[in-house]
């Protein structure tokens, strides 16, 4: 019996509804220079996650650090997207420093903070958010999700969690021109606060047409020493891209 069209549409609703949602991965390094180009280390990520209405969507990301020649990390983080793309849990360990840190959300409107600091001193936050708060290696998935607006230079506004300071504040991203990075899309992450702005250097992004992060400049989360993190220059290259694209 032949379909009407009608039918034939029905039909068609009904097999996308029941659409499976397809696991996917993405795999990445980036190595980290100083300005006069000495390795410091070198970053290895593993990200598994799923395609969804033909959008990769990140589900655990492990990142593995090692020092230049060094087949064993010397710290490593995990994070997880259960309930947002853009608010990873975090399990970060710095064994060198016997530094730790943990975010997670024990409610819809509150995240915990836990960090072991190289003195030994344990300082715990619980800090409220909303919607607009990114976390972490969210703010990757934050210009993906915007990708129509900042490749057109529009910016973006929302808040940064800083950890360390149980706090998140106001940032923009935006495109941006600068001497550090080439890439075919450049942006920059900074404070709009009047104070912070004095205290905090911009973070300059790089993005290639598909989407992917292709640099870093800025403050890392690696230690320096006590005192002080790395400040970098990150290079990426993507191993394998996920089978389907990775912004909308």
């Amino acid at each position: 019996m032949s379909r009407t069209p009608i039918t034939a549409l029905i039909c068609s609703m009904v097999s996308l509804a029941v659409m499976p949602v397809l696991a996917a991965d993405m795999k990445f390094t980036g190595t980290a220079k100083t300005e006069t180009g000495e390795i410091l280390y070198q970053e290895k990520h593993r990200v598994s996650g799923s395609c969804q209405e033909g959008v990769f969507r990140p589900q655990d990301h492990q990142i593995g650090y090692y020092r230049p020649e060094a087949d064993e990390t010397f710290a490593s983080k995990d994070l997880a997207y259960p309930g947002s793309v853009i608010r990873p849990t975090v399990e970060f360990l710095q064994p060198d420093f016997s530094e730790s840190l943990s975010i997670q959300y024990p409610s819809p409107d509150t995240l915990s903070i836990e960090w072991q600091k190289p003195d030994g001193e344990l300082k715990s936050y619980d800090v409220a958010y909303n919607q607009d708060v990114v976390v972490d290696a969210g703010f990757d998935t934050l210009v993906r999700q915007h990708w129509g607006e900042v490749i057109n230079g529009e910016p973006v506004d929302f808040r940064f969690l800083a950890p360390t300071r149980g706090e998140h504040y106001a940032f923009v991203l935006e495109s941006v021109e600068s001497s550090r990075v080439a890439s075919d899309h450049v942006l920059q992450i900074r404070p709009t606060g009047i104070v912070l702005r004095f205290l905090v250097e911009p973070i300059i992004l790089g993005y290639n047409a598909d989407g992917a992060l292709t640099d870093y400049y800025g403050l890392t989360n690696i230690r320096k020493n006590l005192d002080t993190n790395h400040t970098a220059h990150i290079r990426y290259a993507v191993e394998k891209y996920p089978d389907c694209a990775l912004t909308p």
